[in-house]
């Protein structure tokens, strides 16, 4: 199977695609429409988020699944350390190759029920990021990213520190990082020049969410962990009662944003979807990174 880093060395930028696992059977409808609607624009990779345990991991490993095996799409299944023996990854990374995924996200993950509570690592399982990524690489072939946070993780005592645990995470094995949202080209072109700064050439890989309502606004600015910028707010909040209008002003900041990246020489935009597809198609179109077929 083709791998992520395969996918991002053409001449041109590309994008790429995220979604949840579905919780019951109108999600999952709702999720493969969007795969639908969206495999015809031939994005280079799409990815599915984990939940540690229950339903949530378990919908992820039968989505990750029915792609690989009923689509035309490259895809990366999610791991994350939360909750699960060394014997208990091992097994799902064992079920993922069997399936024929060959590049796994790997995440620590954070604690369920309160992400900024205190890590508590399975009695035995792992404590760090790295670790499951140089578990990942010892057990096959495999493609791996890592997370990267433009406003550095809650956890990290400051940006210095928190680039040398990335840079760790992709010494350990890993081939590229996808950062956390952001607000201005600038906060992700900084991360990756602290990347670039240690040495390390793995590729970063912007993560971006079109802001199509109030909604994903708020849930941008609470999963970034940084306060969006006055003069975005500015130009969204007055139009908080006019959807149509906030959609519309929304949709244009992102192709900005968008543009500006692809601009700074960015491989790949990786686009958070909540499972539709309208949006992401727009901006994506709007960027000529649409097959002419499509």
């Amino acid at each position: 199977m083709t791998s992520v880093v395969e996918r991002l060395q053409g001449d041109g930028p590309v994008f790429s695609i995220e979604f949840f696992p579905p919780r019951d059977a109108v999600d999952e409808a709702v999720l493969w429409k969007s795969i639908r609607e969206l495999e015809p624009l031939d994005p280079a990779y799409m990815s599915i988020t984990y939940g540690a345990g229950g339903s949530s991991r378990d919908g992820t490993i039968r989505s990750i699944a029915r792609v690989a095996t009923e689509t035309t799409l490259v895809p990366m299944a999610h791991l994350t350390a939360v909750n699960h023996s060394v014997a208990e990854l091992r097994n799902v990374i064992g079920w993922y190759a069997a399936v024929g995924v060959r590049n796994i996200l790997a995440l620590r993950g954070d604690p369920p029920g309160d992400v900024y509570g205190d890590w508590v690592p399975h009695p035995d399982g792992l404590n760090y990021a790295e670790e499951l990524v140089e578990l990942v690489r010892s057990l096959g072939d495999f493609c791996v990213g890592v997370s990267a946070f433009p406003y550095g993780h809650p956890r990290s005592a400051n940006l210095e520190a928190d680039t040398e645990y990335l840079v760790r995470k992709l010494r350990a094995g890993a081939d590229f990082a996808i950062a956390q949202l952001f607000f201005e080209p600038e906060d992700f072109l900084r991360l990756r020049d602290r990347v670039a700064a240690t040495g390390c050439e793995a590729l970063v890989i912007p993560g971006i969410m079109p802001l199509t309502t109030l909604r994903t606004l708020h849930t941008s600015i609470k999963l970034s962990g940084a306060p969006a910028p006055r003069r975005l707010l500015d130009r969204l909040e007055p139009l908080a009662d006019d959807p149509k209008s906030f959609r519309s002003a929304g949709i244009d900041a992102v192709t900005e944003l968008c543009e500006r990246l692809i601009a700074e020489g960015v491989p790949d935009l990786h686009f958070y979807t909540f499972n539709r597809s309208k949006a992401t198609r727009e901006v994506v179109s709007r960027l000529g990174l649409v097959p002419a077929r499509a």
